[in-house]
């Protein structure tokens, strides 16, 4: 009788034991380094000073947006604690502030860090530690290589299609060009180049007659503006950031040169490129895009917009509402936020990636409409697609289909 009684109480330990670790709350939270109960810690690098310091209004934007998250409630019932440090734009910096967010603050994730160097340079530290560097904020193809990088994620559409769909436009509308390149010297700027090349195909040899590359700690580009002019190149390919853009523009009126001017989609912000290179220097220059531009009356009634100017309101009310790099940080942030509810109790960083590789059809408040964000285990890039505009009056003015093009890495 004894060992029945042992035997039994046994039984009734282990089921006891098993009710307990099968109970939703224990067996479906789980958590890896910068997650809890209570909070998810969110790293994030941005040039909040240097040459790329027109960006870093994108990280401002974003600490506003999880402020409002947690405002709300946060994100199945977590606070985002959001930590943002500067790296002035120099990858060295960048690597020193990804090793103190991974190592010392101990992050969950890094997400939306900016620019093509910056990220190059922790690719691989990142992916070593298999920490998500997600949601990276630069179009560079190679953010789409999940064989290689599983731990790396771009957002918006890459810099070669976008260049491709540039070169198709070149080839109908001037199949004769003389194109004069301008581009900053680094993964960046080579990257739309080798876009447009390929676009052109054959003619690309007999049609582009000069690229002239920059450094990004120039201080100014008029010297290669007066030395395009002279090339009398009807079109002008501009591979800049705003800075650098604003610079050109302005160049161009003062020497009176009036190639097609293409200007790259992360260049082309009304408040911070066309403003202050004065409306009347930037009539007619042609761009992309795949998000709402703020300044467009047509979307005066929009409920995308209308959702973000009541965001900005509330968190985020010296905004600059002509800035496009306020509506593309408002886009991203519902992105990862989307994400993170898709991970309902499974914070691991495993999980992380494996939701963002499982975005289907998501569509942020301000996108064109028809821009859906898809990804899958095989595509890591979640927008492919873009369309064309004009820049008129004071604003941008969208025209033809919207084109889709995905370019792996």
């Amino acid at each position: 009788m004894p060992i029945n009684h042992l035997r039994l109480g046994a039984v009734a330990a282990s089921l006891a034991l098993l009710a307990a670790t099968s109970s939703p709350s224990f067996a479906q939270k789980k958590y890896d380094t910068g997650a809890s109960d209570t909070e998810i810690k969110i790293g994030n690098i941005m040039p909040y000073s240097g040459p790329a310091s027109a960006y870093g209004v994108i990280g401002k934007t974003e600490a506003a947006y999880f402020n409002k998250i947690n405002a709300e409630g946060g994100i199945n019932g977590r606070k985002i604690n959001f930590i943002s440090y500067d790296d002035g734009y120099s990858p060295p910096k960048t690597v020193e502030q990804a090793r103190k967010l991974v190592e010392s603050d101990e992050v969950l994730l890094i997400f939306n860090p900016l620019g093509t160097p910056p990220n190059t340079a922790i690719q691989k530290y990142l992916n070593q530690k298999k920490v998500p560097q997600l949601l990276v904020a630069t179009g560079a193809t190679k953010w789409n290589d999940p064989k290689n990088f599983p731990w790396t994620m771009g957002w918006q559409p890459n810099y070669q299609s976008e260049s491709q769909i540039y070169a198709k436009y070149i080839l109908k509308e001037k199949p004769n060009a003389k194109i004069a390149i301008l581009y900053q010297n680094d993964d960046y700027g080579k990257d739309y180049v080798k876009g447009l090349k390929d676009g052109l195909g054959a003619k690309a040899a007999s049609m582009i007659v000069l690229e002239e590359s920059y450094e990004v700690s120039q201080p100014t580009i008029d010297s290669s503006i007066v030395k395009m002019k002279a090339t009398d190149a009807d079109v002008f390919f501009n591979v800049t950031t705003p800075k650098f853009a604003a610079q050109s523009i302005k160049k161009m009126a003062e020497v009176g040169w009036k190639p097609m001017h293409i200007l790259n989609n992360v260049a082309a912000s009304v408040g911070t490129v066309m403003k202050p290179a004065g409306f009347e220097n930037s009539q007619g220059i042609i761009s992309s895009s795949y998000m709402k531009d703020p300044t467009d009356a047509q979307w005066k009634n929009d409920p995308g917009l209308k959702a973000w100017n009541e965001f900005l309101d509330k968190y985020y009310p010296e905004a600059n509402r002509a800035d496009g790099a306020v509506v593309y940080a408002y886009n991203v942030a519902q992105a990862l936020v989307q994400v993170l509810k898709q991970c309902g109790d499974d914070l691991t960083r495993e999980n992380v990636m494996r939701q963002a590789a499982s975005l289907k059809n998501f569509v942020p408040g301000g996108v064109l409409p028809g821009v859906k964000a898809n990804t899958s285990p095989t595509d890591f890039a979640p927008i492919s697609q873009l369309q064309l505009m004009r820049f008129k009056g004071e604003t941008w003015e969208l025209f033809g289909e919207i084109l889709s093009g995905d370019v792996g890495g």
